[in-house]
């Protein structure tokens, strides 16, 4: 691998979600559980049913544009992809070409991988329509309308990517783009998400700005998740590597491949030595129209704050860690359910250490997101301020937050049913911390000849005593001042 340098360039398909119908049919655009549910005429090609635009899909692709600095055209077009596949039923696919300009061309991102800033270049991005999801099984294939006809967003990025954790990366700052503009879901559980990888490898002295030194391209089709994404880029340039040994690469010819998940493997496909001729022409039925820069300026306005401005704000203005941060913003949910906390008068790091630890870990373990978890913002808060007003102690705080995330209870009401008010009291603490000493004076002795350590005992039978209640800081300052007046 010393004396080479791998490529990859990505194809992101990114379902538009946060739109009422679909692109050019009044179908709704809901993922639905019930195969066929969503489907109009259109969407089946009846003949005599024309497309009508869907002018928020095309706001939320222009918004994406903007994003990803690109350059938008002066007029929006569509074009034909002509092809036969049986979950194509009209037999061309409503798409965007890069003559005329679809929605966005030569952009660039910049991201973050392991601490360090990458950018890659965007070559377009386009608006279509999605095809219909085909299902295979060993008695024959099962053909859902339901996605037919979906706005679908592609991203087409120059091959700037060199590794699986750099794609990964790039692919995941992607994804929070489109969740936090609103733009999608892009959730890869729904099938929102799909990505085609291009890999090849060439010599690591050679320039790679020329694209006459780069290695032979293979194409992985339609890989469903971004773990997909890492395994099959490792796995394809450690195949392409042994071959490079081999002295048979350059007998690889261009080719597609697909990921097979239970073999771990990439699989041949089909060659692919010349482009795919696709007949592109004008839709004939969508006529062209002016994109103003009074729209444009529009859209940039509404666009709200992503990612990585939330993390800045989350450092700077809260004194966040960088890690915890990008934990934080990662998801739309889990910054809002944080950002909500705190508007609530929760501390920004208890609130930040709560979410992080705690919810996110009880979350994960029972394979459930933020939005399907019991514990609300307003309960999160009510805990914070609880121990802030050491109305219950930290490790009491601990069982009542594992409660309320089962039960969706309040903690204030879990704290009243079982008896957890936090004793606070001088008099009341010294009172058992008198009885602990009473009954250990070998301990004091212990202590007093040097093993100080031996508090942390005292203090915890001063817990057991007080069934956790009593406050062990206060505790432990009154332990202290007893233990010398023995």
């Amino acid at each position: 691998m010393n004396n080479y340098k791998v490529l990859i360039g990505l194809e992101m398909h990114c379902e538009i979600s946060e739109t009422n119908s679909k692109v050019f049919s009044a179908a709704a655009n809901n993922y639905s559980d019930i195969p066929n549910s969503n489907v109009r005429p259109i969407d089946m090609a009846f003949p005599g049913i024309l497309p009508v635009v869907n002018k928020e899909a095309v706001r939320k692709a222009l918004m994406a544009s903007i994003i990803l600095n690109c350059k938008q055209p002066e007029y929006i077009y569509f074009e034909r992809k002509n092809y036969y596949y049986p979950d194509l039923p009209k037999g061309f696919q409503i798409t965007q070409e890069t003559k005329p300009a679809p929605v966005g061309i030569y952009g660039h991102l910049d991201y973050e991988c392991d601490g360090e800033m990458k950018t890659v270049r965007i070559n377009n991005l386009h608006l279509e329509e999605d095809a219909a999801a085909t299902e295979h099984l060993p008695s024959g294939s099962l053909i859902n309308y339901n996605r037919a006809g979906v706005p679908l967003l592609e991203l087409v990025t120059e091959p700037d990517i060199h590794s699986a954790d750099e794609a990964v990366a790039f692919l995941e700052t992607m994804r929070s783009i489109y969740q936090y503009a609103g733009i999608s879901e892009a959730d890869s559980k729904k099938g929102q998400i799909r990505c085609d990888v291009n890999v090849s490898i060439m010599d690591k002295d050679k320039d790679e700005t020329n694209p006459d030194n780069w290695g032979i391209k293979v194409e992985i089709k339609n890989v469903n998740s971004f773990g997909g994404v890492r395994d099959a880029i490792n796995y394809e340039i450690k195949r392409q590597l042994e071959l490079k040994e081999d002295g048979k690469y350059d007998e690889m010819p261009q080719q597609t491949r697909r990921w097979d998940e239970e073999s771990g493997t990439t699989i041949f496909m089909r060659g692919k030595v010349d482009a795919i001729d696709y007949k592109y022409f004008t839709e004939p039925n969508i006529p062209k129209y002016k994109v103003k820069k009074e729209w444009l300026l529009e859209i940039e306005k509404d666009i709200p704050r992503l990612a990585h401005e939330r993390k800045e704000e989350y450092i700077n203005n809260y004194g966040i860690s960088s890690y915890d941060a990008g934990v934080l913003v990662k998801e739309k949910a889990i910054s809002d359910f944080f950002e909500e906390t705190i508007k609530l008068g929760a501390d920004a790091k208890s609130a930040s250490n709560w979410i992080t630890t705690n919810l996110l870990g009880a979350l994960n373990k029972a394979e459930l997101t933020i939005s399907q978890a019991k514990m609300t913002p307003n309960h999160l808060a009510e805990l914070i301020k609880m121990v802030k007003d050491k109305e219950i102690s930290s490790q009491q705080a601990k069982g009542v937050f594992t409660e309320s995330l089962n039960t969706g209870k309040s903690p204030k009401e879990i704290a009243s049913e079982k008896g957890l008010k936090q004793i606070t009291d001088d008099k009341e603490i010294e009172k058992v911390v008198g009885e602990v000493l009473d009954e250990n004076p070998n301990v004091i002795e212990q202590y007093k000849n040097g093993k100080t350590n031996m508090v942390n005992y005292l203090v915890g039978q001063v817990m057991k005593k007080t069934g956790g209640k009593a406050n062990p800081g206060l505790a432990r300052d009154i332990m202290a001042k007893e233990i010398e007046k023995r």
